[in-house]
């Protein structure tokens, strides 16, 4: 389909569409921030207006510490923050856009079939949430493109 850095293939990609689904990950570099700079241009121009993204539950909120988010306190048990981070530059992106944007936030993501059966919560992972199936995360991205029920924030995904 065409590599996701490069602003020729994010545009041809993205003829006629309606609506953006973004699952890219973060790759170990500036991957992610730079595909999503293409992605918003695009949009832009193309007059898209509705981003539905992948993101990771250490950009939510932190529930303990105001003003920071999860991957910067103890509340994420990861040791590595790259990808974090590089997620939140796209959360910072996307909060400066006119777009209608959600960015679903799940934490450890196994490998399952989707239940229908999880917890959400707007900005923060849902209270004791340690993971959530790879298939009820496409389960609850389909919901929200129906639904629209999040736009403009980012939803803590959990059993």
């Amino acid at each position: 389909m065409g590599n996701a850095r490069r602003l020729e293939d994010v545009k041809k990609i993205m003829e006629n569409a309606e609506i953006v689904i973004s699952c890219l990950g973060t790759d170990g570099d500036d991957t992610l921030s730079t595909a999503m700079a293409h992605i918003l241009s695009t949009m832009e121009e193309q007059h898209i207006k509705r981003l539905i993204t992948i993101g990771t539950a250490g950009i939510l909120d932190s529930r303990y510490e105001p003003g920071k988010y999860r991957f910067e306190t103890n509340e994420s048990k990861r040791k590595q923050t790259r990808a974090a981070k590089e997620h939140a530059k796209v959360y910072e992106m996307l909060k400066e856009s006119s777009l209608d944007w959600t960015i679903i936030c799940p934490t450890y993501l196994p490998d399952g079939t989707a239940t229908g059966v999880y917890r959400t919560e707007r900005n923060v992972l849902p209270e004791g949430g340690t993971s959530i199936s790879v298939g009820d995360t496409a389960d609850f991205l389909y919901r929200e493109l129906v639904t629209g029920k999040h736009v403009g924030y980012r939803v803590g995904l959990a059993y």
